[in-house]
């Protein structure tokens, strides 16, 4: 396994003593109004406080830093910390429409208050109250990471305003593509993009920039995106293996979740080009309903006789490479170039 860039540890810690200081009056302020709601505001806390690989605010801060920002600035550590309540937003609302059941090893909320419901036989349906907390929850969350960003300028509240809905945008496609059980490489690509890859790398890298250098946007932006775009494809690439093929060990959700799930991935669509009659018929399994340990391993079975493992960890490589060349002529300081690359390794070949 290839070991994380040493810098981002550092921004890591920053960016944690944050949230606990901003978390944690919070908890501490709506406790007080109502003890009911100290355990909703507990779980935003240990969303964002039980690690995470803090790329968003890694990336945010390479884009600051590049662009001539002071590493020191606390604006750039809000933006950070801004960009984990909002991913934890979306992990709260995803976990809801996937209906999943653990998250960085730990019940995911919606089921945590579900199962309170039935413990306590309270009034109506258990499953309608825990995903109704979660999606609350998950809101909070999302306006604690609106409280982050006072202060930026328009430029910087332009670029978070369209991340944000470029995220809802890829969710929505996503959500429409398992259900219809879409095997297009094109659609899965765009999806790829706009769910993750595009608010992971390209974004952040545009917000920190922004906060640095406003007034040259039209030199930094295009050069940040030729090097966001392809490692955010291939980011979002990794994702997916782990999603068909990951340990549970390492990534705290189920062996062969987005196969359970039927996620329209690029993995998946390449398998199914190039499968013959046998193994298409295994792939078919894949968003037909509720797979067996048995089915799953199966259906990883046929991918990777189907050669699209290889070919994705092809086009992994590929992409990672792109970003990276891209980098080396980027108008930003030497030594975010430096981190940048580093970067680009490792998200592109993690295994968490």
């Amino acid at each position: 396994m290839n070991s994380a860039p040493t810098s981002l540890a550092a921004i890591a810690a920053r960016v944690e003593a944050r949230l606990r200081d901003f978390l944690a009056p919070e908890q501490e302020r709506w406790a007080h109004f109502d003890p009911e709601l100290t355990e909703p505001i507990t779980h935003i806390s240990r969303l964002v406080l039980a690690g995470g690989k803090r790329l968003r605010p890694a990336f945010c801060y390479w884009g600051f830093v590049g662009a001539g920002g002071d590493a020191d600035d606390p604006m750039v550590t809000n933006a950070g910390a801004a960009f984990e309540l909002m991913h934890a937003f979306a992990l709260f609302h995803d976990d809801v429409m996937d209906d999943a059941a653990s998250r960085r090893g730990h019940a995911t909320s919606h089921a945590v208050f579900a199962e309170r419901h039935r413990q306590q036989r309270w009034a109506g349906e258990a499953r309608r109250f825990g995903e109704g907390v979660a999606i609350l929850v998950g809101d909070l969350a999302f306006v604690y990471s609106d409280m982050m960003m006072a202060g930026a300028g328009p430029e910087v509240w332009a670029i978070w305003n369209e991340l944000r809905i470029e995220l809802n945008v890829g969710q929505l496609l996503d959500i429409i593509g398992s259900v219809r059980n879409e095997r297009s490489l094109q659609r899965a690509e765009q999806i790829c993009r706009y769910k993750s890859g595009k608010y992971t790398i390209e974004r952040p890298l545009h917000l920190g920039a922004m906060m640095a250098a406003p007034q040259r946007a039209d030199e930094l932006l295009p050069a940040l995106s030729a090097y966001g775009l392809p490692l955010g494809d291939a980011f979002q690439m990794r994702d997916d293996v782990m999603g068909a093929f990951g340990d549970v060990a390492l990534t705290g959700k189920p062996v062969g979740g987005d196969l359970r799930e039927g996620k329209p991935t690029p993995l998946m669509a390449r398998a199914v080009a190039a499968a013959t009659p046998a193994q298409a018929e295994v792939l078919a399994l894949v968003g037909s309903g509720r797979l067996t340990d048995d089915d799953v391993a199966r259906v990883q079975q046929a991918i990777i006789d189907s050669g699209a493992l290889a070919e994705l960890e092809t086009t992994i490589e590929r992409l990672a490479s792109e970003a990276t060349v891209s980098i080396a002529t980027a108008p930003i300081t030497a030594e975010a170039r430096d981190e940048l690359v580093a970067l680009a390794e490792y998200v592109s070949q993690r295994q968490v």
